[in-house]
């Protein structure tokens, strides 16, 4: 499907960008690469310059000489030049879609997404694969881009992608044999018009599927149900409720197929979780491979770093650094995966999220929430006069004073419900921060 004789434009240089800049240079076409950051902010711009026509400090009329623009998933649809660059008939493609046309056919493509969940996912299969003797790899909204691989060459049997909505928005072609959707709760409606349209663009993942190819599905989740009569893949469902889906738990057992695993055997805490660990198993199981040895695979994997992370224990009281909740359902899939009282630090950067909706769990499993960051206003609206609160200041006071007033066999949490950009670089910059403070504290202890 490629073809050499087009000029692409690139939108966005970030990782996925650059990555298939240099993929289409290795491929023998011409790329065009522009960037709303000023040179200096750009920390391989001296490279980029070197090897490609560049520009910097703003998209201009240079991108409209391009038949292709691969765009940046963090640039909003709505930006002008977008709305430009489809007036002019160019045609827009995301990273994930122009991997997906260059790829060895020799490869299969195995694609996860979700609101919560994705990276514990992907990388879990991406595990069982490896541990199975598989050449596989993983890539997308995790890791290294897609177009980081050489995915144009044969050799690579599974491709494991994390996929965000972001990523989809663009997608015109994009069809991977197993397409997993975890969950749909709210996220990113700063983004989305509404809750509706950021559903249907996750439902993207399954558009250009065929029968042949396979669909999994959470079962529990309504708004799914809603939309998956239109997926012409073969379905299969995972359930944390009904017993009589390829994949469920019965309490102490996931069951999928006739094979079984204990949920004591998992490393990974918290029933969503189990949930994640079901939805991986079932891919495995659409590829038609060993399930008895991919359920042992399982139980050798580690929670990924940001994801409900033990970080230590002080004093008796145990740290967890969860910086990947960025949204309501994930914060409350942590609240719910203790046992013991839970101080919970909250806050950062607003989605347009409805802080309310996380009320009813705060209440029943938090000693007391500890709150930062730019939506400090929007959760004491929330949760004033409902939940013990804490407005510490900064990361650091919220440790600190959350440690002072936690007694040994509790925990705390760092598991915000919002984005990290009003104090951090990302989430796994906030992670870094959280587990430095730890350490810190320890040292002080000692």
């Amino acid at each position: 499907m490629f073809d050499a004789s087009l000029k692409y434009g690139i939108l966005g240089l970030a990782r996925s960008g650059i990555a298939a800049a240099y993929k289409i240079k290795e491929l023998g076409a011409d790329a065009f690469l522009s960037d709303t950051q000023e040179a200096q902010q750009v920390p391989s711009a001296q490279d980029l310059r070197r090897d490609f026509p560049c520009e910097f400090g703003g998209h201009t009329d240079k991108l409209l000489d391009c038949d292709v623009w691969i765009v940046s998933p963090g640039i909003p649809l709505t930006v002008p030049i977008i709305q430009k660059g489809r007036a002019q008939g160019i045609r827009l493609i995301s990273e994930i879609e122009f991997g997906y046309q260059i790829k060895a056919e020799d490869s299969k493509i195995i694609a996860v997404t979700g609101s919560n969940g994705k990276s514990t996912t992907a990388s879990l299969i991406y595990h069982i694969l490896t541990k199975l003797g598989k050449k596989c790899i993983l890539a997308g909204n995790i890791g290294d881009a897609f177009c980081a691989f050489p995915i144009h060459k044969p050799g690579i049997e599974y491709i494991v992608l994390e996929i965000s909505s972001f990523q989809l928005d663009l997608i015109k072609s994009f069809a991977p044999q197993v397409a997993i959707l975890l969950n749909l709760t709210p996220d990113h409606l700063n983004r989305y018009p509404d809750f509706a349209a950021y559903c249907n663009s996750k439902m993207g993942i399954f558009r250009y599927q065929s029968s042949k190819d396979f669909a999994v599905l959470y079962q529990d989740s309504s708004e799914i149900n809603k939309r998956d009569q239109s997926i012409k893949a073969r379905k299969l469902y995972f359930s944390g409720i009904a017993k009589d889906t390829p994949a469920h738990i019965d309490g102490k057992f996931i069951h999928v197929g006739s094979e079984k695993l204990s949920v004591y055997d998992l490393k990974i805490k918290g029933r969503h979780n189990q949930l994640n660990a079901m939805a991986a198993l079932l891919s495995i199981q659409a590829l038609d491979l060993d399930m008895s040895q991919s359920m042992k695979a399982a139980t050798g994997f580690k929670a990924l770093p940001h994801r409900l992370e033990y970080v230590d224990s002080i004093h008796g009281v145990s740290f967890y650094n969860d910086s990947k909740a960025t949204n309501c359902d994930s914060t409350k899939s942590a609240l719910e995966s203790f046992e013991r009282p839970i101080h919970i630090i909250l806050g950062g950067s607003d989605k347009g999220e409805d802080f309310s909706l996380l009320t009813d769990s705060l209440q029943k499993h938090a000693v007391k929430a500890y709150i930062t960051g730019d939506t400090a206003d929007l959760m004491r609206e929330a949760w004033l006069g409902k939940v013990p609160l804490e407005f510490a200041g900064d990361l650091a006071s919220s440790v600190r004073k959350a440690f002072s007033e936690a007694a040994s066999g509790d925990n705390i949490v760092l598991s915000p419900a919002c984005a990290s950009f009003d104090h951090f670089k990302n989430f796994e910059h906030r992670g870094e921060v959280f587990k430095g403070i730890v350490r810190e504290i320890k040292r002080e202890k000692e």
